[in-house]
């Protein structure tokens, strides 16, 4: 089936049912639904990558992230895609699993691909790349890594002001000896929130105690780190995963060795994914937007008319503490 299949059998020229598949040009309305309605009795799909080479203009946006697993990153494609999606734009994804070799190879299959545009919702970050990437003239938006320049859009969230609130408020409760658990601590946005955690322990009046163990992200990553974090005897009294998806294996590696939540250890997590309103008990969080950064990623790849300042800004993003049922006053402060 092809599109001179559809002409012939809707009664127009060629050029019509292109303008029409394409929203281009003036076509009267009695005729755009009659070559609609031909389509659809064809089943007609049309070749979008040969309709890219001949129309010059790519209506793909490539995203790619770091773990479609964790539902952080599935959040904001899926407002990306939505967005895209008003807009007549089609969306392809990428994994990379915090690979930075994986990342080169998906951006340069994406500009294969004729993307009108990228989002990097990555952890990991090749100096190369940023470089090409700043060269090419292709719209682009990083979040948590890179910088803004002339063609490149960045967003990035104040980690350790949350890690910071979710320690003073740990403290405030009387909680002294706490761990964190982390992933991938040797990329720097990763790393950074592990610092940030121990600089925020640093500067809490009085003794404290502290900890971190990292695995990889996910459940059985969180539950691996909090098993390794017990079995340095630190005993804590509050844990901070540096996400609710690692969050999840923490309360169970917890409840294995028969410690309570939060009578026992306080538990907080990171991003406010649906899933922490229903662990049990409910997760103490800092809440990431991840809706508004989609949204801001599909602006900055398609601005509206022709207002190219929506390309090359940084934009910064406050996180705040949400506060529910996984911690709690320790039994003992001491």
């Amino acid at each position: 089936m092809n599109l001179q299949d559809v002409a012939k059998k809707a009664r127009v020229s060629i050029a019509t049912v292109s303008r029409v598949l394409n929203n281009a040009g003036p076509v009267k309305n009695s005729t755009r639904a009659r070559v609609l309605k031909i389509v659809e009795e064809l089943k007609y799909h049309p070749n979008l990558y040969a309709r890219t080479l001949a129309g010059g203009k790519s209506r793909t946006l490539g995203v790619i992230v770091s773990n479609l697993e964790n539902p952080f990153f599935l959040d904001i494609f899926r407002a990306i895609e939505s967005d895209a999606h008003q807009h007549g734009y089609e969306v392809l994804v990428a994994n990379t699993d915090y690979c930075a070799r994986q990342l080169v190879s998906d951006v340069h299959l994406m500009m294969g691909r004729r993307v009108t545009g990228l989002a990097a919702i990555v952890s990991e970050m090749e100096p190369a790349l940023m470089k090409e990437l700043s060269e090419a003239n292709l719209p682009v938006v990083f979040y948590d890594v890179g910088t803004a320049g002339r063609n490149i859009s960045n967003i990035k969230v104040n980690y350790p002001k949350g890690i910071q609130k979710t320690v003073e408020y740990l403290h405030s409760l009387g909680h002294r000896r706490m761990g964190f658990v982390g992933h991938h601590t040797e990329l720097d946005p990763l790393l950074d929130r592990k610092k940030s955690f121990i600089e925020a322990m640093k500067r809490c009046s009085g003794h404290v105690e502290y900890g971190t163990a990292a695995d990889r992200d996910g459940p059985a990553g969180g539950q691996q780190a909090t098993r390794q974090l017990l079995e340095t005897g630190l005993r804590p009294t509050a844990i901070i995963a540096v996400n609710d998806f690692m969050a999840l294996g923490v309360l169970r590696e917890l409840r294995e060795n028969n410690l309570r939540v939060p009578q026992d250890v306080s538990v907080t997590g990171y991003d406010n994914i649906r899933l922490s309103e229903f662990a049990v008990p409910p997760l103490t969080t800092v809440n990431i937007p991840r809706a508004e950064i989609g949204h801001l990623a599909f602006n900055a790849l398609v601005p509206e008319g022709d207002d190219v300042h929506a390309q090359g800004r940084e934009f910064r993003i406050t996180p705040e503490l949400v506060i529910r049922e996984s911690t709690a006053p320790p039994r003992s402060s001491t």
